[in-house]
């Protein structure tokens, strides 16, 4: 009889144990790829300002030595700069739209 016993409690604990390994969650799985619009709007949001914050100063430090045509020139190649950062935004958005309007 304890033979019997014996494998008896072996089954039910191997049971349990499988029991316990089929209730156990998988992990999640992975990400495909990265999250461009939380990149984007993170250094818009946080990394832009800062850098727009010390180009100003410098320009307030510059313009208070009395270097007014270099202050003046800095500005204007930032604010030209802006200009093609925006217009390559405004780029993408028009190709993007044009994308969609040609194949739908």
């Amino acid at each position: 009889m304890t033979a019997f016993e014996l494998i008896g409690t072996a089954s039910s604990g191997v049971a349990q144990a499988l029991h316990t390994l089929a209730s156990v969650p998988l992990a999640e799985p992975a990400p495909k790829g990265i999250d461009t619009n939380g990149v984007v709007t993170f250094f818009a949001s946080k990394i832009a300002p800062i850098l727009l914050a010390v180009l100003g100063v410098i320009f307030i430090g510059r313009a208070s030595r009395g270097e007014i045509s270099k202050v003046l020139t800095s500005s204007a190649i930032a604010i030209v700069g802006l200009a093609f950062i925006a217009g390559a935004a405004t780029l993408f958005f028009v190709g993007d739209y044009l994308i969609d309007l040609i194949f739908e």
